[in-house]
């Protein structure tokens, strides 16, 4: 039986129900009958509007018009000023005026511009540039992972999961971190699965940390850490991590911490700089936390590309898992970035919040994706021994490469990046260097003055990544040796 339509909009509507949608569900059009229509012109707006009503059964409260006006411009320009060609040209030159407004954004976020990746991205793509500057391989997962997803497609896998994730993927998660850390873990209470380490990191921050706590990090830092931060309305105190190796400062660190500090948020091994925390520079983070009840949120979705010590939680050190959230997620260790699979490793009495801000940031995570990552988190050891090795060969194809163009190389223990200094090529900061090495030589490169409080701290160094196939690493290496000279 065809559905009645009601009289009026409004009257099973919603206030808020985009005018859109409503025009959608009162619509006796067919889809192809739809296709067929062409956007209006001035001269064309009365009868688009007289065969449209003959079809729809529009009848829209000036309260929703006005409501939503702001919203939807385009379509209210359409549904309020068609009735003349006079109204149709005042709003256009309304819609005009409105477009040239400058941008809103919370004063929390004013600081923040477009990602630093995104910009570097989209000159290499502008000027044809090799991208070494983003951190996602130019090369796919392994068959066996994305075969799993695919599957739980096809099986009916596709509606929403448990808000903290799957049972099975919560078990596989627990049972890795058995593996690396030692620690026993409960997967029900003790594991929350989050759209990557990005929320988990947020949600660890927004669920942990009130709006003037203090909370230290370690600088170049990964920048969606102090963007979050500021979005908590946390107070940042920050430590500086300096060339050639990066090592913590540890009396700098003794005095940064006071009795307002509510957390340390760290990284390893490190983004930017490729650096490794070594065991006695996390004893002394342990010990300051313990005393002086501070907690950590330890970022560690590079933990098994660690090439020259092994990688150490730091939940695992004594009397320190009851205050650690330890974050991680498939993308970097299984080359599937884009899937935005993460998790976060906390007590109960921390996981409590992590999950309340999980609820209400995305709720829950990709379904069929969970059942994949729970096929890849039970790989072999095989697979691990493989990706280090892989990498490691990856690696020395570019550090080979930038010693012999000229660079300044700092060691790099794990990640897949590597930090340099560029100032042997004579310009004068870290974004001049990284806008000319991709329009007159061809390659992107990450300035890292964008990973610092105080950009002047990093206007020397830039990163590069290696997570490419070989033949692009050595066309980039060979690009920077033909066009790049010492000055």
């Amino acid at each position: 039986m065809k559905q009645a339509f009601p009289k009026s909009v409004h009257e099973n509507t919603s206030i808020d129900t985009p005018p859109f949608l409503v025009m959608h569900s009162q619509c006796t059009w067919t889809c192809s009958e739809m296709l067929k229509v062409k956007p209006p012109t001035l001269s064309s707006y009365s009868s688009t509007l007289l065969s449209l009503s003959k079809h729809c059964h529009l009848n829209i409260p000036t309260s929703i018009q006005t409501k939503r006006a702001t919203s939807y411009p385009t379509l209210m320009a359409t549904l309020s000023g068609v009735s003349t060609q006079k109204d149709a040209v005042s709003q256009q030159n309304v819609s005009t005026q409105n477009s040239n407004r400058p941008v809103q954004v919370a004063q929390r976020l004013e600081k923040f511009k477009t990602t630093i990746f995104t910009q570097m991205s989209m000159l290499a793509i502008k000027h044809g540039a090799i991208n070494l500057g983003q951190g996602f391989p130019n090369f796919d997962g392994p068959d066996f992972v994305k075969e799993a997803a695919i599957q739980a497609i096809r099986d009916g896998k596709n509606q929403y999961a448990r808000g903290f994730g799957i049972p099975e993927f919560n078990a596989a998660i627990a049972a890795r971190f058995k593996k690396d850390s030692g620690l026993v873990v409960d997967p029900e209470k003790e594991v929350t699965v989050t759209s990557g380490c990005t929320e988990a990191i947020a949600a660890t921050i927004l669920g942990l940390i009130n709006p003037g706590d203090e909370v230290i990090l370690f600088a170049p830092f990964y920048d969606s850490y102090e963007a979050t931060l500021s979005m908590a309305g946390a107070k940042i105190k920050c430590i500086t991590l300096r060339p050639p190796d990066f090592a913590i400062p540890i009396n700098e660190l003794k005095s940064a911490i006071s009795k307002n500090t509510r957390a340390i948020l760290m990284n390893t091994p490190h983004n930017p700089t490729g650096k490794m925390f070594t065991r006695e520079e996390l004893d002394v983070i342990a010990s300051l936390c313990i005393e002086n009840d501070v907690l950590v949120f330890s970022d560690e979705v590079y933990d098994k590309l660690a090439f020259e010590m092994d990688h150490i939680s730091i939940a695992s050190l004594p009397g320190m898992y009851e205050r650690t959230v330890t974050m991680n997620s498939l993308g970097k260790t299984f080359s599937l970035t884009g899937w935005k699979i993460g998790w976060a490793i906390a007590p109960p009495h921390l996981t409590w919040g992590v999950r309340q801000a999980h609820s209400y940031l995305t709720f829950a995570t990709s379904t069929p994706m969970q059942w994949a990552a729970s096929a890849a988190l039970n790989a072999p050891d095989s697979y691990y021994v493989e990706l280090k090795k892989d990498y490691m060969a990856k690696k020395a194809i570019l550090v080979e490469g930038l010693n012999a163009v000229g660079f300044k190389v700092f060691p790099s223990s794990g990640t897949y990046f590597v930090v340099v200094d560029h100032t042997p090529f004579g310009l004068e900061t870290d974004i001049a260097f990284c806008e000319y090495l991709i329009k007159e030589v061809g390659v992107v490169a990450i300035p890292t003055s964008v990973f610092y409080l105080n950009p002047e701290e990093g206007k020397n160094l830039v990163r590069f990544t290696f997570c490419k196939d070989e033949g692009t690493l050595r066309s980039a290496v060979e690009r920077m040796k033909e066009k790049l000279k010492r000055k």
